[in-house]
């Protein structure tokens, strides 16, 4: 299971993000970008961010390290904001936080420059993932002493929104023609050949055992949480070993 921790401190919102995260201080003395239960899509979005960024560090990606921060609701109640009242309020218990990069800059496809073999592997990774929100006009990329990072990976497996359909919405190709590294000639075949394999079952049960129950309980369709961990293994075990196949709206990936 992910590290835990307990919030300390309200910081700020980081209204930047749809969600409001935002940044708070915990008890292991570590500063967080917070994001909660009660905002947008619910404990959804979480699932995603814990899924898809334990796989991408697995696979050798650059990303903040995830915890696991406890809210105390009446932490937010010497807030001026109403809605940051309000979504700390409603996120008592478990939410998600990540490390705060200090210095980091948002990526600028204009201004950084990336290699065809890295754009390749990001590019494969978020078919993979069926990332729809890594665009151009917000890449959820950070340079950080010089790398590049991924973040915010809430908008991510949409198919976990509809179980039924799940099958179905899995098997879709991706269309990268907006991707933020689209215009780096992503070498997505190579990527493939390296990372594919890497996708397993045993890996996908490692990432998915990293889920909080807290977060599972209650799913329709499903009795336990160890159930619906296999239902989000299951679609992207299936798709990586094809996904490199049916990526549209840029050279090299097909």
């Amino acid at each position: 299971m992910l590290t835990g921790v307990t919030a300390t401190r309200y910081i700020t919102p980081l209204r930047e993000g749809g969600s409001l995260p935002g940044l708070v201080e915990a008890d292991d003395l570590g500063t967080y970008v917070m994001k909660f239960t009660g905002a947008g899509q619910g404990r959804k979005t979480l699932v995603a961010e814990v899924v898809c960024g334990e796989l991408a560090r697995r696979l050798g990606f650059r990303m903040p390290r995830l915890v696991t921060i406890e809210l105390d609701p009446l932490l937010g109640l010497g807030e001026p904001d109403q809605q940051v009242q309000e979504l700390l309020k409603s996120s008592g218990g478990t939410n998600l936080g990540m490390d705060f990069l200090s210095g980091a800059l948002g990526f600028d496809p204009l201004a950084f420059g990336v290699c065809a073999e890295e754009a390749g592997r990001i590019v494969w990774f978020d078919a993979l993932i069926n990332n729809v929100d890594r665009s151009w006009r917000n890449p959820n990329l950070l340079m950080h002493r010089g790398e590049l990072w991924l973040i915010d990976h809430g908008a991510t497996m949409i198919w976990h929104h509809n179980w039924p359909g799940a099958e179905a919405s899995a098997a879709r190709p991706y269309d990268a023609s907006d991707h933020a590294l689209g215009r780096f000639a992503p070498d997505v075949a190579r990527a493939a050949a390296e990372l594919a394999p890497l996708v397993t079952e045993e890996l996908l049960a490692e990432v998915t055992a990293e889920i909080p129950d807290v977060w599972l309980a209650d799913e329709p369709g499903f009795d336990a949480p160890d159930d619906l961990r296999r239902a989000y293994a299951r679609p992207l075990l299936a798709r990586a070993a094809v996904i490199h196949e049916r990526i549209n709206g840029i050279e090299g990936g097909k």
